[in-house]
C-alpha cells in the first residue's frame, strides 16, 4: 500500500490553483464551494490570499484535481514546477 503524500501548495499558488481549478471545472465560486462543503465566502477567501485550505479541504481540492485527470495534472505542474 502506499501513502501519498499530501499536497504542500503555499499563498499565492494556492490560490490561483483553486481559482483555475473552479474555471476549468466551470463552476461559480457558490458551486465549488458546494461541492467542497464550505461556504462561498471561503472559497473568495482562499482565491483572493486572505486564508489557506485546512488539511482537510486541501486533501478535498487534490480529490478534484485527480478527477480532472490530465487538466488537473497540467494544472498542478503549472504552480507546483518540480
Amino acid at each position: 500500500m502506499t501513502i501519498k503524500k499530501p499536497l504542500a501548495i503555499n499563498q499565492p499558488e494556492v490560490g490561483q490553483i483553486i481559482h483555475d481549478l473552479r474555471l476549468l471545472a466551470g463552476l461559480t465560486q457558490e458551486q465549488f464551494a458546494a461541492t467542497l462543503g464550505v461556504t462561498y465566502t471561503t472559497i473568495n477567501r482562499w482565491e483572493n490570499g486572505r486564508s489557506k485550505p485546512s488539511p482537510m479541504a486541501i486533501k478535498l481540492i487534490e480529490q478534484k484535481l485527480d478527477e480532472m485527470g490530465a487538466q488537473g495534472q497540467d494544472l498542478l505542474a503549472k504552480y507546483l514546477p518540480n
